[in-house]
């Protein structure tokens, strides 16, 4: 042993590091928000596809809303594909961590 030089102590654990428990917020939880967005997706494009169908059937003559429709429905549809593949791709990353 050199003069002046303590020993390394032994590295002890955290109390209570094996006993974490998830806890529960108040609020709404992430998969609430994803069933509503995607809910309100499906409601979009039913919307669009019900116009769209009355224009064909001579229900309606307003090509402008049956128009408007269609693109809202599909942007939502693009927004959710991107972020379904940002959470895949988020998951997988989270796989890859080595612990």
């Amino acid at each position: 042993m050199v003069d002046g030089i303590n020993p390394i102590n032994p590295i002890k654990p955290i109390s209570g590091a094996g006993n974490v428990q998830p806890t529960q917020k108040s609020g709404t939880d992430f998969k609430k928000i994803l069933e509503n967005a995607i809910n309100k997706v499906n409601d979009t494009v039913n919307n669009a596809e019900n116009l769209s169908n009355d224009f064909a059937t001579g229900k309606t003559s307003d090509i402008h809303s049956v128009i408007i429709a269609a693109e809202k429905a599909d942007i939502m549809l693009q927004l959710t594909t991107e972020v379904r593949n940002k959470i895949v791709e988020a998951y997988r990353e989270i796989m890859r961590m080595q612990i």
